[in-house]
């Protein structure tokens, strides 16, 4: 497990408060802001950061992500950049956890233990892999441990109960809750539906709870902080960059976040 992961959430409840998960995805909107922007997430109020794998077919992620993806392919951005980024931010002075999320295809190709290795030497804090499942990810989760890094699920409101104790045995650090079905960015999260299903899985679990999956706005951010541990916007920050002059791009993304994750 990430030590820096653990302390986040200790440092959380004795202040008595709830986090802020920003995402973007690596290489966009080009590969020489992905290290500023990751700073930028930090200053603004940032308290992990998922930082986007491009892959081909980002099927859980809506048209806004999926874009960003394909940008970041044209570009050139692959998990070794990722790698490059995650350690260029930290000799800048990123000290934030940050997890890769994204699709098993990258690590499969890199190999499970050659990636967990190399994320964990680069100063990544784990992985969020949309579609691997607990029940296939015994050797995975084995390079993780064996790295230090942590796994974080996905539970979804379609999620069986009797699954839930399952799911939380993979995970050491936290459990990302999906707020929707459907893709990601859409803002559509249903605010009114997720006191019981917070409820459902705490009834499970005494992992925290991280909310994400249609979350835009400062109001819907607050609101799902008031249930959950943590709750996480991705979608709404690519489009604060696309929506930003090209020279103000990274302060952008820093207003943006530092406004949103005001609790």
């Amino acid at each position: 497990m990430s030590q820096r992961l653990r302390d986040t959430f200790a440092r959380a409840r004795q202040e008595g408060r709830t986090l802020f998960v920003g995402y973007v995805t690596a290489g966009y909107p080009t590969p020489a802001e992905t290290v500023p922007i990751l700073l930028a997430m930090q200053e603004g109020g940032s308290d992990i950061i998922e930082l986007g794998v491009p892959f081909t077919d980002p099927l859980a992620d809506g048209a806004t992500i999926q874009h960003a993806n394909q940008v970041a392919l044209q570009q050139g951005v692959t998990l070794a950049r990722c790698f490059d980024f995650i350690r260029d931010a930290r000799q800048h002075g990123l000290t934030v956890p940050v997890l890769l999320m994204g699709y098993y295809n990258p690590i499969l190709a890199r190999g499970e233990a050659r990636a967990c290795a190399e994320a964990a030497a680069a100063g990544a804090d784990g992985w969020i892999v949309v579609d691997m499942p607990p029940e296939e990810a015994g050797s995975f989760l084995q390079a993780c441990r064996a790295n230090d890094l942590s796994f974080v699920p996905l539970i979804a409101p379609t999620t069986r109960d009797e699954r839930i104790p399952l799911i939380a045995a993979a995970a050491d650090a936290f459990i990302y809750c999906v707020s929707v079905t459907g893709t990601t960015g859409k803002g559509n999260v249903a605010l009114e539906e997720l006191p019981p299903f917070i409820e459902r899985i705490r009834a499970r679990t005494s992992l925290p709870l991280a909310v994400g999956f249609g979350i835009t706005t400062r109001e819907q951010a607050r609101a799902v902080r008031r249930i959950a541990d943590a709750a996480v916007v991705g979608s709404a920050i690519i489009t604060a960059i696309d929506a930003a002059e090209v020279d103000r791009r990274v302060q952008r993304v820093r207003e943006f976040v530092e406004d949103v994750s005001g609790q």
